[in-house]
């Protein structure tokens, strides 16, 4: 579905990707990992072309879009769906009128035609009844459920989740974890989930890709990464630091 090949990128005279190989099979799920500020966002946010790396190649189901221009571009961003970190809702619409921005975008103006596919992904994001509503009512929960039902109505064939679970509490992010392995099983879509939580990402992925310092060190199954030995992977699993703290870091003599 997706290939990375040798991405490069600079922002400012930081080189925050440093040549990052990657394959993402068609109907997987992909969580990518690593450090915060590491770059998983800026690669997310080069798969649909929204910024362009200095070198490298990005292949969508066998073209490359380095370098196109913005009409064939818009093609691509077609068959991929993208759910924002903070859900990006506009806040004067309501629930349906979000939902439906993307078909009106794409030219759709049956009233009758939106109101049906809004009520499909409505029943499918378990969020009937709540159509009416404003952005200002909704809990952090349902205005992801909302993001990702906009991002879904035009039935592409791959969705990006840009730390879907950021800023939500264990059940709820149990609750959208199982809403994006309900998608993948439902509709066969290739899903990448960008994330910090490591729970989040045992729970969807398929395969694991570990970002770190600019290159993929890491690409396997949640098990291979579970069992690894490599000691950069279990510090990161377990949250620890390379600097150990001893009692002199706190002024104490040991």
């Amino acid at each position: 579905m997706i290939e990375v090949r040798s991405l490069v990128k600079k922002i400012g005279a930081q080189e925050i990707l440093r040549g990052v190989d990657l394959e993402v099979a068609r109907g997987e799920t992909l969580a990518i990992i690593g450090r915060s500020g590491g770059g998983k966002s800026v690669l997310l946010k080069h798969l649909i072309g929204l910024m362009k790396p200095d070198t490298g190649q990005i292949w969508v189901e066998g073209q490359n879009i380095i370098g196109m221009k913005e009409r064939s571009l818009a093609s691509i961003r077609q068959k991929v769906g993208i759910l924002f970190q903070g859900s990006a809702l506009f806040d004067s619409m309501t629930v349906a009128e979000n939902i439906a921005f993307p078909l009106r975008e794409a030219g759709e103006r049956d009233p009758k035609l939106l109101r049906r596919r809004v009520t499909e992904i409505l029943e499918v994001m378990e969020l009937q009844g709540e159509e009416e509503k404003m952005p200002v009512n909704l809990s952090g929960g349902m205005k992801k459920r909302v993001g990702l039902a906009r991002s879904i109505i035009r039935q592409p064939s791959c969705i990006l989740y840009d730390e879907p679970t950021s800023g939500l509490d264990p059940i709820v992010s149990d609750s959208i974890n199982r809403l994006i392995r309900r998608l993948q099983q439902r509709f066969g879509v290739t899903s990448i989930v960008v994330t910090h939580d490591m729970k989040n990402a045992f729970h969807v992925a398929d395969r694991v890709a570990y970002l770190h310092e600019g290159r993929i060190y890491f690409h396997g199954t949640p098990d291979e990464l579970r069992t690894s030995t490599d000691k950069l992977i279990q510090d990161f699993l377990l949250g620890r630091s390379e600097e150990q703290l001893t009692p002199k870091a706190f002024g104490v003599e040991s």
